[in-house]
């Protein structure tokens, strides 16, 4: 079987970015022949060509398009393997908890100071991501637990605790058709414009791009778009937007995750915590109406 060492994978990697040999070698701090004897050894070690090359352009073959994909998971995999290994002997290690800015539905305060009860609790670390890269923090190593979204957000590999279960609404400006309706259906909103949200590929909107809540409700504000998210992420609502409930769209549930192989009691602390939290909450709610902040 034939075997790749992960430098001979990075200087693939970094051509196969670039398309370009002199661009790749100065992003790699190697020489460029040098790069070139190593995208060599490797095709004949593979046994197939990985770039069709000309004298004005270098493009990848289906074989490199194929290594490429697969080859850059497997240096994360690598990456994150090194960065498991030296936070398991770190036993100052600090907890990293990756979220995007205000998307914690009103729970991080109660999360947090229910680990600080927990004997064995680490100062947490706070991360924000953008709008759609929270799962790569997980995956890649740089963040230990997330409060992610489903179904928006890839779960695969990822073990998970649902902390909230919500419907959808959408925003719209106060002067839009829909303004007066009690709720909406998914078809009521055929033909508007919706958000591109920036980094997330094959997205459906039609609308302006945008890079977070902030900047997609000014934009609602002006007519530009309307706006779909978990009722959480919408309210308080601002001045000259209505928010309405979409009475067939999927439910949102936020959730707690980690990466499914990641056994460290630095992250089942925190998930014992978490769930010892909404236990308590479901408990209390048949004394009363459910807290707003947790599922009833």
């Amino acid at each position: 079987m034939a075997q790749l060492e992960t430098r001979e994978l990075e200087y693939f990697i970094a051509l196969a970015d670039e398309l370009h040999f002199g661009r790749a070698a100065v992003r790699l701090s190697i020489a460029q022949p040098a790069l070139s004897k190593a995208i060599r050894r490797l095709e004949t070690r593979l046994g197939v060509p990985l770039f069709d090359r000309s004298s004005r352009h270098v493009e990848l073959t289906p074989a490199g398009k194929a290594l490429q994909e697969h080859g850059r998971h497997a240096l994360n995999a690598v990456s994150a393997a090194i960065r498991y290994a030296q936070r398991a002997g770190d036993t100052q290690a600090r907890l990293r908890l990756v979220l995007k800015p205000g998307g914690d539905a009103g729970l991080l305060s109660g999360l947090l100071a229910a680990y600080a009860e927990q004997p064995d609790a680490r100062q947490v670390d706070i991360l924000f991501s953008g709008p759609s890269d929270r799962v790569d923090f997980l995956r890649d190593g740089r963040a230990d637990i997330g409060l992610l979204y489903a179904p928006f957000d890839d779960l695969d590999g990822l073990a998970h605790e649902t902390l909230l279960t919500e419907d959808r609404m959408v925003v719209v400006p106060a002067g839009h058709r829909l303004a007066g309706r009690t709720s909406v259906r998914m078809s009521d909103l055929e033909g508007e414009a919706l958000p591109r949200w920036k980094g997330v590929p094959g997205g459906d909107g039609t609308g302006p791009e945008v890079a977070d809540v902030v900047q997609m409700l000014q934009m609602i504000r002006v007519g530009r778009m309307l706006g779909v998210l978990p009722r959480s992420l919408v309210e308080p609502l601002a001045a000259g937007l209505v928010c309405l409930p979409v009475t067939d769209a999927p439910p949102s549930r936020l959730v707690l995750a980690w990466v499914e192989q990641d056994r460290r009691p630095l992250v089942a602390s925190f998930v014992t915590a978490a769930r010892t939290l909404c236990q308590d909450t479901k408990r209390s709610s048949l004394d009363g109406p459910p807290p707003r902040s947790l599922p009833g």
